[in-house]
């Protein structure tokens, strides 16, 4: 027996009773495989490389040794049940009985993203409570959902974006087979998977590799979180690669969103990012498989289509800039990241919502990107684990802006041919705060309090008359038990309503929107000029144009006229006039 994808690092069950040792430690003369405490000595490779094939079984616990006696967990570990500090654990990933066998994916353009995070997703915070969930959210019309990263990560509690053993799902949550539940439940509701990946860095404690093979990073070139990852070494590229793939194989995934990937520095060729693109979608060539990136370098080259339409590497990337410019809208804030957007607000969106990137001449702090990519190739959102969580108090975007303002926001937001992101609890209005929470201990833990002020100043800053001791403590329990979700409120007046919106809009989506964009692969469109509070787009889909008309202001005001036949907006707009705030949309046949 042998697990769906042979990796080149870790361990692997090749038959019912014999594993397969892997180790990279070129800084190592010699390595011992501990299995159930009997040491065993790793034979030497090539280039680091220190491997041995041993009898043992699935749920066997294993250290490798290294020359000066100190046990460490297999940095490809599949299981760390006792911790990032506790011994690894084999696992046999196919024996798990997929229920949803024949799942291939979902076209993109049908995609409406939730954003969860599995700890806070439900009271219990695990993957079975999680997979519990799921029918409501397919009820609410979305149609995947992204989890941010589970790799195993120090303590109890986390975002997960400070992950240490990447191969292994946090135990907190469940098991290996847990997640695959979750997965499965999800695929058998028509809902895609994708998982939060984080190939930029390591987090501070745990990570044992600089013991035995510090050519795994290159101090040379600094990321904000240390020395960066060296992509060149070989055995570095394939680390990440399989890592992907084993993701996508083992775990059924139907695709990865990659953070930062700004961060991800490469001078081979060619680049990481490429070879890895490539890798996946030549392995996977008969799944729909979507990559996303996280990108603040804005490179168009990431999420470009080839001539005939097809993807070239990734499927989107996320788009700050239209958050940006409505957050700016919404709430007035001009701090952080909002400051290049405060002095155009209406411009940047425009050109989010059409072009996909603001231009350097409304936002001259970022880079000029260049040529088209298709309104699909890029992920749309009015808040995410990042905007609400490192506010200084948390706060969603519920607590901050006009709720008619928003639910025009929140339209424009659904109806655009670029693809929607909700995060969790949006899809009823939740209210409850999202908060940044961490276990730590000792100065890690002292650090990351004196950094919550700091962080909050690039998200809106610090309330008036709020202090950094009124901040909460993101190493204290009560933090993360504050930001799970109030499902309480789902089932109240008001969630029930705003439920019924937003599975409104969605059925709008699939029914009017996805259609046009699976129909045409570049689209071009018209933006109107308009005065500030108005945003008038026409998007022509080689023949059908969809119309988009919204009025964030408090009072009438004069729009382009709407030709179509409307799809939404609960008054006809015959006129010239709409009144505020509204929206209306319309599709026209050329």
């Amino acid at each position: 027996m042998t697990d769906s994808v042979r990796k080149t690092w870790g361990a692997e069950l090749t038959s019912d009773d014999v594993a397969h040792f892997r180790l990279w430690a070129p800084d190592q003369q010699a390595v011992r495989l501990v299995l159930a405490d009997v040491p065993h000595s790793m034979r030497a490779l090539d280039s680091g490389w220190f491997e041995i094939s041993a009898r043992a079984q699935a749920g066997d616990r294993y250290w490798f040794e290294l020359s000066d006696g100190t046990r460490v967990a297999d940095p490809a570990s599949r299981a760390q049940p006792e911790g990032v500090s506790g011994p690894s654990m084999l696992v046999y990933h196919s024996a798990y009985q997929w229920k949803a066998s024949s799942w291939r994916g979902r076209p993109w353009e049908e995609a409406i993203i939730s954003e969860l995070h599995v700890g806070c997703f439900t009271p219990e915070g695990t993957f079975r409570a999680a997979a519990e969930r799921l029918p409501h959210l397919a009820e609410a019309g979305i149609t995947a959902i992204e989890i941010m990263p589970v790799a195993e990560f120090q303590g109890e509690r986390g975002w997960g974006y400070d992950g240490v053993l990447p191969y292994a799902p946090h135990h907190a949550y469940g098991t290996p087979d847990d997640l695959k539940a979750l997965v499965d439940a999800a695929h058998g509701l028509g809902m895609m998977v994708l998982l939060d990946v984080v190939y930029n860095h390591f987090g501070p404690e745990g990570n044992s590799l600089p013991r035995y093979a510090s050519r795994f990073f290159n101090r040379d070139r600094p990321t904000p979180w240390g020395a960066s990852i060296a992509f060149e070494e070989p055995a570095v590229r394939r680390f990440f690669i399989d890592n992907a793939l084993y993701w996508l194989g083992d775990f059924h995934f139907d695709g990865l969103r990659l953070d930062a990937t700004d961060q991800i520095r490469d001078t081979s060729q060619p680049h990481f990012l490429a070879a890895l693109a490539r890798e996946v979608r030549e392995t996977f060539a008969d799944r729909s498989i979507h990559l996303v990136v996280e990108d603040a370098d804005r490179r168009r080259n990431l999420v470009r289509r080839n001539a005939d339409g097809t993807i070239a590497l990734f499927t989107a990337g996320w788009n700050d800039d239209f958050h940006h410019g409505l957050h700016v809208i919404a709430t007035g804030e001009d701090r952080g990241f909002y400051r290049p957007f405060a002095a155009r607000p209406w411009q940047a969106t425009r050109e989010a919502m059409t072009d996909g990137f603001a231009s350097t001449e409304t936002i001259e702090s970022l880079p000029q990107p260049e040529g088209q990519v298709p309104p699909q190739a890029r992920v749309s959102f009015l808040q995410n684990h990042d905007q609400i969580g490192n506010r200084a108090f948390g706060e969603r975007l519920v607590s901050l802006a006009r709720t008619d303002q928003l639910n025009v926001m929140t339209a424009m937001l659904m109806l655009s041919p670029q693809i929607p992101l909700l995060f969790m609890g949006e899809e009823y209005g939740e209210s409850q705060p999202f908060l940044f929470f961490a276990d730590y201990a000792g100065e890690l833990g002292a650090a990351v309090r004196r950094g919550r002020q700091e962080e909050a100043e690039k998200f809106g800053g610090m309330p008036p008359g709020k202090t950094a001791g009124d901040l909460p403590d993101p190493i204290d329990p009560e933090t993360f038990a504050a930001s799970k979700l109030r499902w309480e409120r789902a089932e109240s007046a008001a969630g029930r309503t705003h439920l019924a919106f937003m599975r409104h809009l969605a059925d709008i989506r699939q029914r009017h929107i996805a259609p046009l964009v699976r129909q045409c692969n570049l689209p071009s469109f018209e933006v109107h000029s308009a005065r500030d509070g108005i945003v008038a787009v026409d998007w022509s889909f080689g023949g059908p144009v969809l119309e988009l008309r919204a009025n964030l202001s408090a009072g009438k005001a004069a729009v382009p006229p709407i030709c179509g036949e409307q799809i939404f907006g609960a008054l006809k707009l015959d006129g010239r006039e709409l009144p505020g705030p509204s929206i209306v949309a319309a599709v026209r046949s050329n």
